[in-house]
């Protein structure tokens, strides 16, 4: 598969087989969503990896839609560490949005499903994942990345609408 095929291809996976998905493949969706533009070149995310089965319970309950968490081998949250982040513009969100959709990709290559779990900016999901995590103030849940290898499969979905783009002027 080639990295369009994994865009055009990939859907939200919310059923996981109960295997365990292998460090390898964790570390390739890791390295690949570190390799995301940031402003300023301040690459500042940071990832914690989330395989303990009572700590992917606790997480999908802080979510109304975090239920896929629970059953995914794996959830990787996305984080943002302000000390690395520009102060003056907020650009860190579009920062962080761009790894998470590089890890859907780059976890579609590695033959897994995943979905998106979005955390930010919903403070009672902030301070939930801050409480139970012990996150220092500096870091900011952003997203979670809940993959594992797909229960079933889910068949691509054409959503190019040509209504939507407009050429020199609207």
């Amino acid at each position: 598969m080639n990295r369009l095929s994994a865009i055009m291809d990939r859907r939200s996976i919310r059923k996981f087989e109960p295997r365990p998905v292998e460090r390898e493949k964790l570390e390739a969706v890791l390295r690949a969503a570190m390799q995301s533009p940031t402003g300023k070149d301040s690459r500042c995310w940071e990832f914690l990896v989330i395989e303990d089965e009572a700590d992917r319970a606790a997480l999908s309950g802080m979510s109304p839609f975090g239920q896929c968490a629970k059953n995914a081998p794996a959830v990787i949250l996305t984080m943002c560490n302000m000390d690395r982040a520009d102060p003056a513009v907020d650009v860190w969100v579009q920062d962080l949005a761009a790894a998470s959709m590089t890890m859907l990709t780059q976890a579609e290559l590695e033959g897994l499903g995943a979905t998106w779990l979005g955390m930010y900016p919903f403070q009672e999901r902030l301070d939930a994942i801050r409480a139970y995590f012990r996150l220092p103030e500096n870091l900011i849940p952003f997203s979670a990345i809940a993959l594992g290898y797909r229960l079933r499969p889910k068949p691509p979905e054409d959503r190019f609408d040509p209504a939507k783009i407009h050429w020199g002027k609207i």
